[in-house]
């Protein structure tokens, strides 16, 4: 008997990259960065507190740290207390207080008050990752960066771009795959769908457009390696 022409079939990895690729352009064409900023200062904070917290829950206490402190000179002069007051509902606050210090501090001294450009100088400051470092490069600099979180993580493991075991193997894989051109935006467009339609309860691998996509004849939940 001759097999059914047109029947489902899951996409090979170069038309899974592409299919993502295109769809999240058409999804989220001009990404914005989520979380409330004015300037590579700000920003710098802002994805600091970022860190086992939600974008909303920061932006809901950005505006009372930065009404009290917006530059490093000012936010060096606050001490660690009020800052840790301000900034205690985004969690891990005694830490997440003494680097916000720390860093501004660092930044008069050593950069002149302003927030560095590279990789090396951002993650030698306090408090501050490879990822949030990531961050900062792409959307305060533009400089071509794909920082990797435990949620893209996830979420390239489901479509097939990975098999990495951790954040940094991930990452890896992606600049692999994806053009450089792309990895700012695609930093983005990814968390967005993620939130929006691909989220950790709401699809384990057969329930979203991309997933169905990609993997229609996916019978069972992808098991993601956690980072």
């Amino acid at each position: 008997m001759e097999q059914k022409q047109n029947s489902p079939r899951n996409l090979m990895k170069e038309e899974r990259v592409a299919f993502i690729d295109k769809r999240l352009a058409q999804l989220y064409p001009k990404p914005p960065v989520p979380l409330d900023h004015q300037d590579p200062f700000t920003l710098l904070i802002a994805v600091l507190l970022s860190a086992q917290c939600t974008d909303e829950r920061v932006n809901q206490v950005t505006p009372s740290l930065f009404a009290a402190a917006d530059t490093p000179e000012t936010m060096a002069e606050l001490s660690v207390e009020h800052i840790r007051s301000i900034i205690r509902p985004c969690g891990l606050s005694p830490q997440k207080s003494k680097a916000i210090k720390g860093l501004s501090q660092l930044l008069i001294t050593q950069h002149d008050s302003q927030v560095p450009r590279t990789f090396a100088e951002l993650e030698a400051l306090p408090g501050v990752g490879h990822k949030t470092a990531g961050v900062v490069m792409a959307q305060a600099f533009g400089h071509p960066a794909f920082p990797v979180d435990t949620h893209i993580h996830r979420l390239a493991q489901r479509w097939g771009l990975t098999r990495g075991k951790n954040v940094v193997e991930t990452e890896r894989d992606l600049k692999r795959v994806f053009q450089e051109s792309r990895w700012n935006d695609l930093h983005l467009q990814i968390i967005f769908y993620g939130r929006e339609f691909c989220t950790a309860r709401g699809c384990d691998g057969r329930v979203c457009e991309i997933c169905t996509t990609c993997y229609p004849l996916r019978k069972h939940p992808k098991k993601i390696s956690k980072p």
